[in-house]
């Protein structure tokens, strides 16, 4: 196993029953979506302890990320192999049929609020699909306090703190640690973020799980611990464009945790960096990754990892492609 060289990797969505969830993620990813109850989210690379991806090609099919970084920690992650021990980040396609919880994620300032073994959470949302209806709020309005966020639980105002983005496809949103957000009523948004399953819910629109027939906890104390009030960096972000040949390439994002580019084309471009893994996240039209010679077909919904060894690729698109590319700073 040591003399296998990596390649481009392909990994399956790991489906996750959310009772907000919808079953609309059949119509992006390939795998079809199990059972008939509500699908919320697929997580499309994880290396999380409980949710494992699987890579889904090659010598190395069957293999789980976190055994793929065991074994090949150098030249998978490059440069990067001597701070990571797992991959850092966790990365996600949401169906958001009606409205999650107001929820926060701890920053780096509010370590004391994170579980041993997981790290704070930094995230953002690319829309993929929006209805007239759908909602994402993202951060605080200005004045809003500790004191009067609280009282809006109590009495169900809790929206009016909180800004508004109605949103349409193509949008990007920025939500660092310590951020108030929630989206919902039919909106599909594929997101990045750390490697962290620490979520606090503020308030819960009333929700009642159909599994357990009860609400679900809230934590209000501890988001409100972690909330940063006041001025934010939050919500609605402007691409910006950088190159427009021989395709556009946008940066979306750009923070500690990760960088993200949009591409949008037809024509051959090249994708991967010296030294350092790069994620490929097909959002449409088709496309392949041109790798020693061998061809590698990357369509709507798909998720490619790409050794830091194999550095950069060729990519050759079929027809008009938008796919997203990601690096870890």
């Amino acid at each position: 196993m040591g003399k296998t060289h990596l390649y481009p990797l392909r990994f399956e969505p790991i489906y996750q029953y959310r009772l907000w969830g919808g079953r609309r993620l059949a119509s992006l990813l390939s795998a079809p979506l199990p059972g008939d109850g509500p699908i919320g989210e697929a997580w499309v690379l994880s290396d999380r302890t409980d949710h494992q991806s699987q890579v889904a090609n090659g010598p190395l099919r069957g293999q789980t990320l976190g055994q793929v970084i065991e074994q090949f920690r150098k030249p998978l992650m490059g440069k990067l192999s001597s701070r990571f021990t797992r991959f850092p980040l966790l990365l996600k396609f949401l169906d958001a049929h009606e409205m999650l919880s107001v929820q926060v994620h701890p920053s780096d300032d509010s370590s004391e609020l994170v579980p041993a073994g997981d790290t704070a959470k930094t995230e953002a949302w690319v829309v993929i699909e929006a209805e007239n209806g759908s909602h994402i709020y993202a951060g605080l309005r200005p004045g809003t306090t500790a004191g009067n966020l609280r009282q809006s639980l109590d009495d169900g105002t809790v929206a009016d703190h909180l800004v508004n983005i109605v949103p349409k496809p193509g949008d990007a949103i920025f939500i660092p640690g310590g951020t108030v957000h929630t989206l919902g009523d039919d909106v599909v948004v594929f997101e990045v973020q750390q490697n962290s399953d620490t979520t606090f819910r503020l308030y819960d629109w009333g929700h009642i799980d159909l599994e357990t027939k009860e609400p679900r906890a809230l934590q209000v104390d501890e988001a409100l611990a972690c909330i940063k009030f006041g001025e934010s960096n939050s919500g609605l972000t402007a691409p910006r464009v950088e190159t427009t040949s021989p395709v556009e390439r946008e940066r979306l994002f750009d923070c500690h945790a990760f960088l993200v580019w949009r591409v949008l084309g037809q024509d051959p471009f090249t994708v991967g960096a010296t030294a350092e893994p790069r994620v490929l996240v097909g959002i449409k039209g088709s496309g392949r990754i041109m790798h020693n010679g061998t061809p590698y077909a990357v369509g709507k919904g798909d998720v490619w990892l790409l050794p830091a060894e194999a550095g950069e690729c060729a990519f050759q698109p079929s027809g008009e492609i938008t796919m997203l590319e990601i690096a870890i700073p």
